[in-house]
């Protein structure tokens, strides 16, 4: 008789559901936390620049750092480190952003507050690529457009919750707390990724070659063109709009922060349903939310001067706007194929040109044209990247549009009928 073997024990699949959900919260999280740290600085610009002696101006040079850190060093990093798992890529991106944050809490002057601030923005750029990865390894197939909106919703929680107590803790307690308290969360997120994330398989191929192909294919450029000019149209309203609600609608003092906490708080909503809408159809949610998007900026600039009317139409703004970023994320992935890992941190540096330029273009319009001019200009230019939307809505991956046959031959001619036949007599 054979041995006894004990018998494995029947995997629990309750238990693994119950893993993935508390690395999904980590990774939210995690987004969470450098969501805040990006927007934080904003709200205490003018305490740093007192407290180091410095401009106004000098010191808006820490937003400009950041951004381009996340726009150019992100693709880099994540392009140097491909074979690494991505697990492990993550961990080492939080720990560096951890040491960069601190290093900002602790700057004596601008130029290392700037530096500080350029590294944290690399990290970022990674953390973003790396999390979506995992995110998408996790969920598996059919679910990755709400693994998505979980990594950019704790992007959108932040600019509703984490970035005004950011802006209080500094206020209060002075600037260095604020960024202070950005490495403690980053600290905490390390911790938690640590402890519930599980190592994933990578999402193609895995050398930088077979990334590349997939990630810069044409399909995917086309993409990540449509979501700069997408970002350039919303920031070049955005960036200005509590000057547009001040000077067109006639809100007044406090109430703007409440239009603000309005679209945070639809910008969120948006996030987590555009993810399951992605998953059901991603081009299709695109599509819609383009088109949503820019309705509510034209029907802002026809009704703008109402205070009802502005606050339903700035709520539907961030409904429409960010419940489309899950989907945009997931085509970039789907399209990239065998260099999802790569295209991951495109996205966000698509999304990241795209809110820079729409500040520089929104900043020209103002000196230009008033801040009244920068709601149909931003409406215009999203109408064109609709445009750009609607037609790339049956792009497929560059393998699955050209498929070639083995040995790039061509198939072998079916038997006729008349040869068939003869071969049976």
């Amino acid at each position: 008789m054979p041995p006894n073997r004990p018998r494995k024990r029947p995997r629990n699949r309750f238990a693994d559901e119950s893993k993935n959900h508390l690395a999904f919260l980590s990774l939210a999280f995690v987004a969470f936390v450098v969501g805040t740290s990006e927007f934080v600085v904003v709200g205490v610009l003018g305490p740093i620049a007192d407290g180091l002696r410095t401009g106004l101006g000098t010191v808006g040079l820490l937003v400009t750092g950041y951004a381009l850190g996340i726009s150019l060093g992100g693709p880099v990093l994540t392009a140097l480190t491909l074979r690494l798992p991505r697990r492990t890529l993550l961990l080492g991106a939080l720990a560096a952003y951890v040491a960069a944050s601190a290093g900002a809490a602790a700057a004596g002057t601008v130029g290392v507050l700037l530096a500080a601030r350029c590294a944290a923005g690399l990290a970022h750029g990674v953390i973003v690529g790396a999390a979506t990865s995992v995110a998408v390894a996790l969920a598996g197939p059919g679910r990755q457009g709400r693994a998505i909106s979980l990594v950019f919703g704790g992007i959108s929680v932040a600019t509703v919750l984490g970035v005004p107590l950011g802006t209080l803790v500094g206020q209060w307690l002075g600037w260095r707390a604020a960024l202070a308290a950005v490495a403690v969360l980053a600290a905490l997120a390390l911790a938690a990724v640590r402890r519930t994330v599980p190592p994933t398989a990578a999402m193609g191929a895995p050398g930088l070659a077979g990334q590349l192909r997939g990630a810069l294919s044409r399909p995917v450029l086309a993409v990540l063109g449509t979501a700069v000019v997408l970002f350039t149209g919303q920031f070049t309203a955005y960036t200005y709009l509590a000057g547009y609600l001040e000077d067109v609608t006639g809100v007044g003092g406090g109430r703007v922060g409440g239009y603000l906490l309005a679209f945070g708080t639809a910008a969120a909503v948006g996030t987590f349903l555009g993810g399951r809408c992605a998953d059901r159809r991603a081009a299709g949610t695109l599509t819609a939310g383009c088109a949503g998007l820019t309705a509510a900026l034209l029907a802002l600039h026809l009704c703008g001067r109402s205070g009802a009317a502005a606050a339903v139409l700035v709520a539907c703004w961030g409904l429409a706007g960010f419940g489309m970023v899950p989907a945009l994320q997931s085509r970039i992935v789907e399209l990239a194929g065998p260099g999802g890992d790569f295209a991951a941190t495109l996205g966000v540096s698509a999304a990241n040109a795209g809110i820079a330029a729409g500040a520089a273009l929104g900043g020209w319009t103002v000196g230009a044209h008033g801040v009244g001019a920068v709601v149909p200009l931003g409406a215009a230019v999203c109408l064109a990247a609709l445009l750009a939307v609607a037609a790339g809505a049956r792009l497929r991956p560059a393998a699955a549009r050209h498929p070639v046959h083995p040995l790039h031959l061509d198939p072998p001619p079916a038997p006729s009928l008349d040869r068939e036949r003869t071969v049976r007599a």
